[in-house]
């Protein structure tokens, strides 16, 4: 500016110095009305107020390089530029007190992961990137009430939490469309009992609950293997039966043979019987040699 100061101060004709002045002028005009607009931002121009058009619009998979940044042109005086992020941006929910569906009252830090895929539409409804996050907490707070409304605290700490985290994405992502926004991811950070007697209550429900289920286990097995030991003594009473009926005479060998077994071993070693019998004893007739035909 001091050189221009310097350049009009000089002797120079009226003629001459208004062109000088209206060089200078246009050259103003030419600076301010390019805009350059870098690989990580979208630029919306707003002409007269009025959103008018992006530059540099994010397309899902565009490669860096291929995009519409760089500079460009907007009318001055009379458009103006708003950037906007075309990066993943978050926006983090205020710690607060959130009731599960089995009435537990938790502390719930939560964030959520977006992305501004419509501009004009987020420049129309919240003007700003920290109004728009000022717009998105609110929505988050809600669908997160909503879903773990549905949910029982043990379901934060097991694999259904997945599911139920994709069901608050969901609503959350439906709310933001209206913003010109896609909610990508989320997460919830901590989910914590308050302490005192609703965390032991809590441990004590939980601890009864896994009582419970290890006792239908056992039931189970125990129903099981009763079913399992009915059918093995069934299908060995029908083999039984069966080889009955071809030879008579070896099965009544081998049940005798297990009936001495029972009667005169003693596997525990414990104590001691005595059994008197004449040799002509009917349950003895398996060690009388076979009589001759």
């Amino acid at each position: 500016m001091s050189l221009i100061r310097q350049f009009l101060s000089r002797d120079f004709g009226p003629g001459a110095k208004l062109g000088a002045a209206g060089l200078i002028a246009l050259g103003l005009m030419a600076m301010t009305s390019v805009v350059v607009v870098p690989e990580t931002q979208q630029a919306v121009v707003v002409r007269l107020g009025q959103p008018n058009r992006v530059i540099n619009r994010y397309h899902p998979g565009q490669p860096f390089g291929q995009t519409g940044a760089g500079m460009s042109l907007r009318l001055p005086f009379v458009e103006t530029v708003v950037l906007i992020d075309k990066r993943v941006l978050s926006v983090e929910m205020d710690r607060q007190k959130v009731t599960s569906s089995d009435q537990q009252r938790l502390d719930v830090d939560a964030y959520a992961r977006y992305r501004i895929i419509d501009p004009l539409r987020m420049v129309r409804t919240a003007g700003t990137a920290e109004k728009l996050q000022d717009q998105l907490q609110p929505i988050l707070n809600s669908a997160l009430r909503q879903g773990l409304a549905s949910h029982t605290f043990q379901s934060l700490l097991t694999p259904e939490r997945g599911a139920m985290m994709a069901q608050i994405r969901q609503a959350l992502d439906h709310e933001a469309r209206a913003y010109g926004v896609q909610v990508i991811d989320v997460r919830i950070k901590r989910a914590d009992l308050p302490d005192g007697a609703p965390l032991e209550r809590a441990f004590a429900q939980m601890e009864a609950a896994r009582d419970q289920e290890a006792t239908a286990i056992r039931a189970t097995g125990m129903k099981r293997a009763q079913i399992i030991e009915a059918d093995a003594e069934a299908r060995a009473a029908k083999i039984y039966a069966d080889s009955f009926g071809k030879d008579p005479a070896f099965y009544d060998f081998y049940r005798a043979m297990k009936s001495y077994e029972a009667t005169f071993t003693n596997p525990q070693g414990k104590g001691s019987s005595t059994i008197i019998l004449t040799p002509d004893n009917e349950y003895l007739r398996q060690f009388r040699a076979p009589r001759s035909r």
